[in-house]
């Protein structure tokens, strides 16, 4: 019986070995070749003294490696942080020192980025190359311990045994922006994915016949849905190139000449694609399922989606990184229709957990049109955040609606409130600053930290702008010390070094101060509407 994330595939691999699991670029990999070779990863990094437990990066671009590299490092009984290959070495290096990441996985483009993180002061004992890396001569300087691919390929390839492991270990540790100024970790065990992985096999019908996406990077949550649901079904998984996403026309040219069935993006993919990917005439007769997450999908855009591909079955599936998917709604034709201004609902809760909303009285949410936050509890709900007792202790806390034992919630900080059904979630907004952009979680305190950092910066504003497309845009008002010559183009080249490009501020405005309320607070709903 399968209790981690990495039996699904020695499952799968023992039923269709002869099977394609993955697809990148044309190119195949069939179930027997991505067992054998996970193995022989996991085998490279027992070699290395990895122990049970330990945290491994994992720094490649999205391809069959990155997905080899998962199962190898779970199967060698480890825990993979995504480490995102775009994002700026300072914050990196911060990653892998909060987590005691020892050894990465990477591949020879990524070298050059790996001496800038070591050069922020990351720990680093060894890489594991997952590709023919140059030789060792055109390396960089100041790199740890390299094992070369060519010797990952010489190990043996039998099955390794995962002895010590259970269910409850940590499978992954994703980090999302904090509004300290710094991501922190999201732990989710094996255990907790499985309640995920179990559901998604059921609703959606998933067998050896779907080809599914896989779009999302590893550090975005939506890509455990691509790999595992669909490696538990034993289908194929369809790596997207990373730079596909800007070209709407080509994504939708691989959705049909892949043949694929489901498909799970962020609404501002689909929106790109529905503006500029010429769905006109196009069939796309073998997709049955358009899951989308991450944001708010606008109204026109879903409406002129369904339009284009009427036979496929819509689903928005809901839930921040904490709990993955903790609730899902089946779009209805009367959602889309001409009189529909508002968003689709998040719906009800999934499959083995539990969602309520709980009002500033502490009361339960049980009226339709009355606003609350939501909480969610099941055994999807991940561990809390890693080294940070106190920040766990804020968001995970104890059911108070529980009186007979101890039972941890989580609460998300998203405002929601009941449908006039009573059934059914609607999506308000959030808590706290924290807003979806193109998919991706940000805190705007992160930003302002960032900028804040700058010798020359007296007081920073940072606002979300609404936005049809992509969810929000981000806009910085800054103001400086007296007698500088500091740019706005300054400023943008300071957050790169610090932010992932998805939270550079898209608008700098330089300003002579900001406005304030009646307690002397920022007057950032006045600056949202400028």
């Amino acid at each position: 019986m399968a209790y981690l994330l990495h039996h699904l595939l020695t499952e799968s691999a023992a039923r269709f070995p002869d099977k394609e699991a993955l697809r990148f670029e044309g190119q195949g990999m069939t179930y027997a070749s991505l067992d054998s070779s996970t193995n022989q990863v996991a085998r490279v990094l027992r070699r290395l003294g990895m122990a049970p437990g330990d945290r491994i990066g994992i720094y490649l671009h999205k391809s069959a490696a990155s997905v080899v590299g998962v199962f190898g490092i779970m199967k060698a009984g480890g825990t993979y942080v995504p480490l995102d290959p775009n994002a700026p070495p300072k914050r990196l290096a911060h990653i892998i020192r909060n987590s005691g990441v020892k050894i990465v996985l990477t591949s020879g483009q990524k070298l050059r980025g790996v001496a800038e993180i070591v050069k922020e002061g990351s720990p680093l004992e060894a890489l594991v190359m997952m590709d023919d890396q140059p030789s060792s001569r055109s390396s960089p300087d100041g790199l740890p311990r390299l094992i070369p691919w060519s010797q990952v390929c010489t190990e043996d390839r039998r099955p390794v045994t995962s002895e010590g492991v259970i269910e409850n270990d940590l499978a992954y540790i994703l980090y999302t922006s904090g509004s300290t100024g710094e991501p922190k970790g999201v732990m989710v065990s094996h255990r907790t994915l499985f309640t995920f992985i179990n559901w998604c096999s059921k609703e959606f019908n998933m067998d050896s016949n779907d080809r599914v996406t896989s779009h999302a990077p590893l550090q975005f949550d939506l890509s455990t849905f691509d790999i595992y649901v669909t490696i538990k079904a034993g289908g194929t998984v369809i790596i997207v190139p990373e730079n596909l996403s800007v070209f709407p026309e080509r994504l939708a040219d691989l959705l049909e000449s892949e043949a694929v069935t489901v498909t799970y993006l962020v609404p501002s993919i689909l929106s790109m694609m529905v503006n500029y990917g010429k769905l006109s005439g196009r069939k796309f007769s073998a997709l049955r399922r358009i899951l989308f997450a991450g944001e708010v999908f606008p109204i026109k855009y879903l409406r002129a989606l369904v339009a284009a591909i009427p036979h496929v079955t819509y689903y928005n599936l809901f839930g921040p990184t904490e709990t993955n998917v903790c609730a899902f709604y089946k779009v209805q034709q009367k959602d889309i229709s001409a009189e529909c201004t508002d968003p689709v609902p998040i719906g009800i809760a999934c499959e083995n957990m539990q969602v309520f909303a709980v009002d500033e009285k502490g009361d339960l949410v049980d009226t339709p049109g009355t606003a609350g936050e939501l909480w969610v509890r099941g055994s999807g709900v991940a561990q809390g955040y890693w080294g940070d007792g106190q920040k766990t202790a804020m968001n995970f806390v104890r059911n108070p609606f529980q009186n007979c034992r101890d039972e941890i919630a989580y609460r998300t900080g998203d405002i929601v409130k009941l449908d006039n059904d009573g059934v059914n979630w609607r999506y308000v907004g959030r808590r706290d600053h924290m807003i979806k952009s193109r998919g991706y979680r940000i805190e705007l305190g992160e930003i302002e930290s960032v900028l804040y950092t700058h010798k020359r910066v007296k007081e920073v504003a940072v606002v979300a702008i609404p936005d049809e497309l992509v969810g929000n845009r981000i806009k910085a008002y800054v103001v400086l010390l007296e007698g500088n010559g500091l740019t706005a183009k300054d400023l943008e080249t300071h957050c790169s070094s610090s932010l992932p490009r998805y939270m550079v501020p898209e608008w700098i405005e330089l300003c002579s101060d900001l406005p304030k309320t009646s307690t002397g607070k920022i007057n950032r709903p006045l600056l949202a509407q400028t």
